[in-house]
């Protein structure tokens, strides 16, 4: 099976699964469920220059959760009593022809934007996956550079103002952002970017979660802390440029350690080891740049084809469910330097007739890394296991631009648990 599919198919059935997983058997049984059919407009930014002229874009999402309401769940009391579930949803991006239709499933979570004054307010973020029935192809759709690959990355980050709140459904006005990409496993992927507006409806017992997040109010909550150690290794692929535009792998491996707080806030550090087939391969090949900028690195193919780094980690545990976000600094990545010019040049007929600019940009770019993703805990992070095992999805970044997508499987060790009693 072709790895894009197996890695769609994975991420389809990974992403709705951590999330109604995420929820312990005590949570599940005192939460409340709702449903949330959401209508949107808005506008696909253009991707590249001469990108294909779109319309109003329209799309329609259904989205099914919960209502974290359970008192005993220190992530659930930390973060307000958040909403949590799955949306599923279709977009038209204006021009069904050239642009295409996207089919997304991203499991998200609510937060209230100003809990202490009011409840109107709500901030919801989503990532998962989607379908893009469209893509860029030389002959016949040259001009859409956003995204060549049907799977994708899908993320969306909206504000919603509730307008009518009744007992049983209420009302929203929504304002956001969505994107989609694949995360650099081919280019071009310039990424589809847009803002929209919705209407929404939440159907669900509204009122009763008042009250329990009242008189949760008037519970005084212990504070815990706990320190943890933590191993990941990791397979992901990218490509190198439009002209190499083969995927290949890169193998990963990352310790880090910190501190959990109340169960549901995990700050860390550590370093991280990479290698990219991509950069090894053109070494040996004496590629495009070597035998002229850098001859000395067919010498030693294994050694300009790493990388290491330090990075800062932060993360909310959710039950099962980990949504992690790194920065880090690249202290090592030689090859870098040619992979930009790559990059970022022009070619014609599979040859380069301007490479891509060696500038302040370039310089920040090799320096700067980030990585988002999903993590889906073998056992509930409430309860403060000592030995942990995890599955986690990520997309890794050069600052802020793709770098490569990553699967990887992890181990975590929590000690020295101590509970501050609140009088």
């Amino acid at each position: 099976m072709e790895y894009m599919k197996l890695k769609g198919s994975f991420l389809l059935i990974f992403f709705i699964g951590v999330q109604f997983y995420g929820q312990s058997e005590d949570s599940v049984n005192n939460s409340t469920f709702f449903v949330a059919p959401e209508f949107l407009v808005g506008k696909t930014m253009e991707a590249n220059t001469g990108f294909p002229e779109t319309k109003l874009q329209k799309s329609l999402f259904l989205s099914l959760g919960t209502h974290n309401t359970t008192l005993n769940q220190q992530w659930a009391s930390e973060l307000g009593f958040p909403k949590t579930g799955v949306s599923i949803g279709v977009t038209d991006f204006g021009n069904t022809e050239m642009v295409g239709m996207a089919y997304s499933v991203m499991p998200f979570v609510e937060f209230g934007l100003f809990r202490k004054k009011t409840d109107n307010w709500n901030v919801n973020i989503g990532m998962g996956a989607a379908y893009i029935d469209t893509q860029f192809d030389a002959e016949i759709n040259p001009s859409n550079l956003a995204v060549t690959t049907d799977i994708n990355w899908a993320f969306r980050s909206f504000v919603y103002y509730k307008v009518l709140d009744k007992s049983t459904i209420d009302f929203h006005l929504g304002l956001g952002y969505s994107h989609f990409s694949n995360g650099h496993t081919k280019l071009p992927n310039q990424g589809l970017n847009s803002f929209s507006v919705s209407l929404s409806s939440r159907i669900g017992r509204e009122s009763e979660i008042a009250d329990i997040r009242t008189g949760s109010k008037l519970k005084k909550k212990n504070r815990y802390l706990e320190n943890y150690f933590s191993f990941r290794s990791g397979i992901g692929q990218n490509v190198l440029s439009r002209v190499f535009n083969d995927k290949k792998e890169v193998y990963s491996a990352a310790f880090s350690g910190g501190k959990i707080i109340n169960r549901t806030f995990k700050f860390g550090g550590g370093a991280y080891y990479r290698f990219y087939e991509h950069y090894y391969d053109h070494i040996n090949e004496n590629g495009q740049l070597i035998n002229e900028q850098v001859p000395e690195y067919r010498e030693n193919p294994y050694r300009y084809a790493t990388n290491f780094g330090f990075f800062g980690s932060t993360e909310l545990l959710i039950g099962h469910v980990g949504i992690e976000f790194d920065l880090g600094i690249n202290i090592y990545k030689p090859f870098y330097k040619i992979d930009w010019q790559l990059s970022q040049g022009y070619f014609y007929n599979n040859e380069y007739t301007t490479l891509g600019e060696i500038d302040w940009y370039f310089e920040v770019k090799r320096t700067v890394s980030s990585r988002l993703g999903i993590k889906y805990y073998v056992i509930n992070t409430f309860k403060s296991p000592k030995n942990n095992l995890f599955l986690a999805a990520n997309i890794n970044a050069n600052l802020g631009q793709a770098d490569f997508s990553e699967v990887s499987l992890g181990y975590t060790y929590r000690f020295n648990l101590r509970e501050k009693i609140r009088q």
